[in-house]
């Protein structure tokens, strides 16, 4: 259940088009394979470097200082809810960007984009940091593995798509996956908020 809740968490997370999925969505229609699977791994480890850190980064926290639980439930709910309703709301748009480039200048913009962005940080450790406080000891490394085991999932299921139907994609296509990712983690969201203020109340 709760690898599945991770899974889900995971492909909400991921799936909204952002700079990456931008990134990789133009190497899927314009690179040779070889140099898409390269973005891929590129990308998706430094995606899955920031969420480990902020995983068990928050998870330290909270073992030393529970008090901590009870302001991520509320304050990484409502954070959680407001990313929701962002990505619901948000254009999706298929800008084209140069994928022309050398690989370390990949691997230098896959850093910057994930560590070298404050807001990302503060996301990542919020949202897990809320989800983890929210979920039993016994069940938190498979809530994670599920999170984390999305991070490939998604980057290759997404190159693969456009690589084969480059020639079929609509933009209407990508806003239902932003609406459709926006009211899971809204759901979410809003979750973990009440689970706080029940905690408030007791």
């Amino acid at each position: 259940m709760y690898f599945l809740q991770g899974l889900l968490i995971g492909l909400a997370t991921f799936a909204p088009i952002g700079m990456q999925n931008l990134f990789i969505i133009n190497t899927a229609l314009t690179r040779p394979i070889k140099h898409i699977i390269l973005t891929i791994i590129i990308v998706g480890l430094f995606d899955m470097t920031l969420s480990t850190a902020a995983f068990f980064g928050i998870g330290a926290l909270l073992e030393t200082w529970p008090m901590l639980k009870l302001a991520f439930l509320i304050i990484g709910g409502g954070i959680v809810t407001y990313m929701g309703y962002s990505i619901f709301g948000a254009e999706a748009s298929l800008e084209r960007v140069d994928t022309n480039i050398p690989i370390r200048k990949i691997i230098t913009m896959g850093f910057v984009v994930s560590w070298g962005n404050p807001q990302a940080i503060i996301d990542a450790t919020m949202m897990l940091g809320a989800f983890r406080a929210n979920i039993p000891s016994d069940y938190v490394y498979h809530f994670f593995a599920g999170f984390l085991s999305m991070t490939p999932i998604w980057f290759g299921f997404l190159a693969t798509i456009m690589y084969l139907l480059a020639q079929k994609i609509k933009i209407s296509h990508l806003v239902w996956i932003n609406r459709i990712c926006g009211a899971v983690l809204i759901i979410y969201g809003i979750k973990l908020v009440i689970d706080g203020l029940s905690m408030l109340i007791a």
